[in-house]
């Protein structure tokens, strides 16, 4: 295809001619025989967002799953409506996502049954790591006696039992799409089939990906991990969302080496200590300051004052020389890159508390740091020849865009030269 009247983020006005990759670039192309012609009418065109974490399979399923957070209910009894108001699925099960303590305390099997129908439920907790089933649930996996119902997400051994929901990876790709994204990391761990159904490029961190649980550290079996995954050439990413995963992962990595591509999923939590290891790793920080905007009043209270500059840092690792590259962490985060963006300018919390100001960095800044590739999340990306096909054009220019940092603006994404949402 070819995009006339093209705005590039230096201002420089372009004709751009792509397929797979973008094949020539110069101020007045003329089209070819019956390539699509598209006017980008002076609007910005940038390369496509690539997402470098986030969970396609979770996030298709969240489509057409109840949920219970504490935006949606305050207390046991709105919580107990839900769920009964809640259909289950085609596959018998309730499933409801985005739990936290504060609407009525700690989950367990008999909790659980006290608030839910008579048939299989589960709950996941907003920070993906544990499920919490019913009686009926645990009697559905296989696990009747199980003693509290508490599951972790990355147990293959209970989640092969279930059915798992594709219906809505369709759905879902579109969405990405409206954003400007055309390419996504999946960071499920063992994610073995891979989604289909998605016009975006697709990367997966499997099996290199791990996550850690603060009451099961293991320094030697961590450095075994990370050594046999580096044997077959495979980046390692560990997930580290405490200050305590944190400092084990940098100590093991200490250990074995660094290969080209290892990362630190979140660091939510980076002590000012932590900062110059890092950048002496060499590895790449994937980070989501949109849990800001999305959670920073709940951090306001339930972290120490004393800690808060520690939490979901960006312009302290930038300045440090850490390779550092954002996300969403959908479903977990909210799915629009924009907004991750913004958080990451403002660090506003829901209230309109600035969280760490410190911390802050440039809007320019904070699009490159979505326009990294799979394999070199840090790097931003630049619209030229022999770059991938895959653009973003914005009905706007380049100053607008910049200062608005909004997906209504997104006016056609494409992937390998095909349109793949134009508004």
């Amino acid at each position: 295809m070819l995009i006339r009247r093209a705005t590039l983020l230096d201002g420089a006005a372009v004709d751009i001619r792509l397929g797979d990759t973008i094949e020539q670039i110069g101020p007045s192309l003329s089209p070819r025989g019956d390539e699509t012609v598209l006017d980008a009418a002076f609007g910005t065109v940038i390369p496509g967002l690539h997402d470098h974490h986030l969970h396609v399979y979770s996030a298709a399923a969240e489509q057409d799953s109840v949920r219970v957070g504490p935006a949606e209910a305050r207390d046991g009894d709105e919580l107990r409506r839900l769920l009964a108001d809640a259909a289950p699925g085609t596959d018998g099960w309730i499933r409801a996502v985005g739990y936290h303590e504060q609407v009525a305390g700690p989950l367990d099997r008999d909790r659980l049954d006290e608030l839910t129908p008579a048939v299989p439920v589960r709950v996941q907790h907003r920070s993906g790591v544990l499920w919490f089933l019913n009686s009926a649930g645990l009697a559905a996996i296989g696990r009747p006696d199980h003693p509290d119902g508490t599951l972790r997400s990355a147990d293959a051994s209970w989640t092969e039992a279930l059915q798992r929901r594709t219906t809505g990876i369709g759905t879902y790709a579109e969405r990405l799409a409206r954003y400007g994204i055309t390419g996504v990391t999946d960071a499920t761990p063992d994610l073995c089939e891979h989604p289909r159904g998605l016009p975006q490029r697709l990367h997966v961190l499997a099996p290199g990906k791990k996550i850690l649980h603060d009451d099961e550290l293991d320094l030697d079996g961590l450095i075994t991990w990370i050594r046999e995954r580096h044997a077959g050439a495979v980046p390692v990413a560990v997930h580290c969302v405490t200050a305590a995963q944190l400092v084990i992962t940098i100590a093991a990595l200490r250990i074995t080496g660094t290969l080209p591509g290892d990362r630190i999923e979140h660091a939510a939590v980076v002590p000012d200590d932590c900062v110059a290891d890092l950048a002496e790793l060499g590895v790449t920080v994937v980070t989501q300051p949109n849990f800001v905007a999305e959670r920073g009043d709940a951090y306001r209270v339930d972290v120490e004052d004393s800690r808060h500059h520690e939490l979901w840092r960006v312009a302290t690792l930038l300045a440090a020389g850490v390779r550092v590259a954002l996300s969403t962490d959908a479903p977990f985060g909210d799915a629009d890159p924009w907004a991750a963006m913004r958080a990451a300018v403002y660090r506003r919390t829901p209230r309109g508390f600035v969280l760490n100001p410190a911390e802050r960095i440039t809007a320019r800044t904070a699009l490159e740091l979505f326009t990294g590739t799979a394999r070199d999340p840090s790097r931003p990306r630049r619209v030229q020849v022999g770059q991938p096909g895959d653009l973003c054009v914005l009905a706007a220019p380049p100053r607008q865009v910049v200062e608005a940092l909004d997906a209504d603006l997104v006016a056609a994404t494409i992937v390998g030269g095909a349109v793949v949402f134009g508004r």
